[in-house]
């Protein structure tokens, strides 16, 4: 009875296509990572903008600087390179708006919401 060696032949250059496969499946999950944070910085400058234009506006309604509450929310918004979406003043003194930040590759865009008007009693009135 002969032995016969067991040959690894069969096998040869499957390590090669399982680090190529590992290798794609790290990129993709890179990737992915990388357009999430990307979504969370854009969504926090669309927030970002809208905050501060509502103070602005909101600084205007109460005439504490010159000019109309939107045209001031409005500026404020363009210095961030956004999108003013909606302006409205609500009861003389609240500004609420809306902002819009473009996706870079126009893959959606991220939307911030804002309302800001005079500051509450202390009695909460």
């Amino acid at each position: 009875m002969t032995r016969r060696a067991f040959s690894f032949d069969s096998e040869r250059g499957s390590g090669s296509v399982l680090a190529l496969a590992l290798g794609t499946v790290v990129t993709a999950l890179l990737l992915s990572v990388l357009l999430l944070a990307q979504a969370g910085v854009m969504a926090s400058r669309a927030a970002s903008a809208a905050d501060l234009a509502a103070l602005a506006g909101a600084d205007a309604a109460r005439g504490l600087t010159s000019g109309e509450p939107c045209a001031v929310a409005a500026e404020v918004v363009r210095h961030h390179n956004a999108i003013l979406s909606s302006c409205v003043v609500a009861g003389g003194e609240v500004v609420e708006v809306v902002t819009e930040l473009a996706y870079p590759f126009r893959w959606g865009v991220a939307t911030g919401r804002a309302r800001a008007g005079p500051p509450r009693s202390p009695s909460g009135a």
